[in-house]
């Protein structure tokens, strides 16, 4: 009998212990605990819960990181902590993390990456953009008519809109003139065409069979096609080192399809903002520019990523005030709800500086285009364009003098607050830091 109230009271004990711990322990905090932490060299990051934990470390044989201020590679791979932890990068590399509560009960597991520091130039620049698509893009459907029907060849062939046509009967395409040119050359009662067709990922063949069109006396297959975009937006940074350089901090899709323009080529070049067209409630406002293309700003347009479109300046004259000068770059766990400001024009060539407050810092465990929520304070630009407008895409955003990130989308329903990506994100796709999780 004694030894069955001991079970009882053991097993209460035991239960009570649990209630104490799931009820006082924060394990919101731990749930939100990044999976995957980037720390640039020589920089600090703070876990600021006191648990009775223990971290075991893997792969830190060089000193990558410190805990609480002893190298990892000079203690125990077992590690107790009962206080606030202060993960400090010491040197280039990777090391794994597993929290343990009390030794035994696994709460999470952390790869933490030291980067090597980045200075980068903070843009605000307005820039005129010019793409040249890879193919064609498919943007509509017509309907020819033929002798005894009307119809729209492509669209029977089933060719899409958002489709790119790359090639007609092995013959690459470089621009929309040349669609036609081979469809009058190869075009005969009952011929069949191969048309090389990319649809996201897949590539295949399609065959269409052009009809001769009544109206025209041409052979023609019913297609709105296009090869070129052009806009105004803004440049987020640039190395002075490599001269590479990061804009928009969002993709170019097609007006017409909304799909990803894939580039062939493209080029940057300076755009003075000639008219604001103010935002409200339901419509988001837009600058309007000029291109400048014989002044001080050319570049390559290399890639039109998810985070912006990257390439290389082949001209770019300085600046004055402090704008021009190079500032280190902030990772996501550096970046702060409360003041901040963004650099941007909205008149002519002048790039200022405006107050913002980031009002929200969501904790992403992958790179994402909305890691921030800002809102605009600044009197004169709220008067002048109402808040975030078109062609204010990549204005950088600048916090405790880093370069945090960039303005990307506008709340259609309030103009004043808008979506803003890491600093972090566009400079990983632009090639000058290495990819989450990788070893260094």
């Amino acid at each position: 009998m004694k030894n069955q109230y001991r079970r009882q009271g053991l097993i209460l004990s035991g239960l009570m212990l649990l209630l104490i711990v799931a009820t006082a322990f924060p394990w919101r905090m731990w749930v939100n605990l990044q999976a995957d932490l980037r720390i640039l060299e020589g920089e600090q990051h703070y876990v600021n819960i006191a648990s009775p934990i223990t971290v075991h470390v893997k792969g830190d044989k060089n000193g990558v990181i410190a805990l609480n201020g002893v190298p990892v590679s000079q203690q125990a791979n077992k590690l107790n902590l009962r206080a606030p932890i202060i993960l400090s990068a010491q040197s280039l590399g990777s090391v794994n993390l597993e929290f343990r509560l009390f030794g035994v009960i696994p709460l999470r597991q952390m790869t933490v990456n030291v980067l090597p520091e980045q200075k980068l130039i903070p843009g605000g620049h307005s820039i005129g953009i010019k793409l040249h698509s890879e193919g064609v893009l498919v943007v509509g459907h017509h309907m020819v008519r033929g002798q005894t029907v009307s119809t729209s060849p492509a669209k029977d062939a089933g060719i899409e809109m958002g489709d790119v046509i790359i090639a007609i009967e092995g013959v690459q395409l470089q621009d929309a003139n040349q669609v036609a040119e081979l469809i009058a050359k190869h075009g005969s009662p009952g011929k069949i065409l191969h048309f090389s067709v990319k649809r996201g990922d897949q590539d295949f063949i399609k065959n269409v069979e052009p009809l001769l069109c009544q109206e025209t006396g041409r052979y023609r297959i019913g297609l709105y096609i296009r090869d070129t975009a052009a806009g105004v937006g803004t440049l987020t940074f640039f190395d002075p080192k490599s001269n590479v350089y990061g804009a928009l901090g969002h993709v170019i899709a097609d007006v017409d399809t909304n799909q990803p323009i894939v580039v062939r080529d493209g080029q940057i070049v300076k755009a003075n903002i000639v008219n604001i067209k103010p935002a409200r409630r339901g419509y988001p406002g837009e600058k309007t520019g000029i291109f400048q293309e014989d002044h001080d700003i050319a570049g390559t347009i290399e890639k039109n990523g998810i985070f912006g479109i990257f390439g290389t300046l082949s001209r770019m004259e300085p600046t004055s005030g402090s704008v021009n000068k190079p500032m280190p770059i902030a990772l996501m766990s550096q970046v702060e709800t409360g003041p901040a400001e963004i650099l941007t024009v909205i008149e002519g060539e002048n790039i200022e500086r405006f107050d913002i407050e980031i009002q929200r810092v969501y904790n992403q465990s992958k790179p994402g285009d909305k890691g921030m929520v800002i809102r605009v304070t600044d009197e004169r630009l709220l008067e002048t364009t109402g808040g975030i407008v078109q062609g204010m895409s990549g204005s950088p955003i600048i916090q405790n003098d880093k370069l945090v990130g960039a303005v990307t989308h506008v709340f259609v329903n309030d103009p004043t607050r808008g979506y803003g990506i890491f600093i972090e994100w566009m400079v990983m796709e632009s090639g000058m830091l290495q990819a989450v999780g990788e070893n260094i």
